[in-house]
């Protein structure tokens, strides 16, 4: 391969990564609403790419889980059914625990000191209704429990489910955001880790992220649209607190 062959390989590959990135963090925000039709002229524009790239891109996507392929007609955004949510979010609680247990028994002392001051940043941002700011450390703490735990198998299948879109589908706009307890949640999560109790890690993980799936039953319990499904986007970067 020569050196110029080489050069052009490599910035394909970084546009695709890019593209993939921007992508994908669109679709987890909110940008686009469950159950809508991607065209490769929108995205090629929206992305700034080719539209071989964008098919590379929305191939892995759909791959991934975070669109639909349809055949001869490109890709949709997931849109899922209460019973597909209900299972994802179940499959979560079990890998979450698990993953809870293992890192109160490997998060090194900076970890800990990292998950404590996330708890503080949590606090600051329910105090001042930043609603955004408190999803972003949320997915920060648990990310950094995930991480801690040294288990990329595990860590891979939570990572799978796409169950942030789940929730952002279900969320009830209506509801109070963060949940009630959610942050006292958190702390005993911190506080099983930091005395690296597996047992009370592993129940107190379990505890919190079953409190997304009764949101989601909740809001399952009102009126239906045409298709039988609740289904609410919040265009905001916010997430359920669990």
């Amino acid at each position: 391969m020569s050196e110029l062959t080489s050069v052009t390989a490599d910035l394909a590959t970084t546009r695709f990564n890019q593209a993939y990135e921007d992508l994908r963090n669109l679709i987890i925000s909110g940008h686009f609403q469950p159950n809508v039709r991607l065209t490769d002229a929108e995205l090629t524009a929206l992305l700034d790419v080719s539209r071989g790239t964008v098919r590379s891109v929305t191939a892995r996507l759909a791959q991934e889980g975070y669109l639909t392929s349809e055949p001869n007609r490109g890709v949709r955004t997931r849109l899922f059914s209460v019973d597909e949510a209900i299972e994802i979010l179940e499959a979560r609680e079990i890998l979450e625990s698990a993953l809870a247990g293992k890192a109160a028994e490997r998060a090194t002392d900076e970890e800990l000191e990292e998950l404590a001051a996330l708890c503080d940043q949590m606090a600051s941002a329910e105090y001042d209704r930043q609603e955004a700011e408190y999803s972003r450390l949320n997915r920060a703490f648990h990310k950094l429990v995930r991480d801690s735990a040294r288990q990329p198998i595990l860590t891979g299948f939570v990572d799978s489910l796409v169950y942030a879109l789940v929730m952002r589908q279900y969320r009830s706009l209506t509801r109070k955001h963060p949940q009630r307890d959610a942050l006292n949640e958190h702390r005993a999560i911190l506080y099983a880790l930091q005395t690296r109790n597996a047992e009370a890690a592993t129940a107190a993980m379990r505890h919190h992220v079953s409190s997304a799936r009764r949101a989601l039953l909740l809001s399952t319990e009102t009126v239906p649209d045409n298709d039988g499904l609740k289904i609410v986007n919040d265009e905001a970067d916010t997430d359920v607190s669990a």
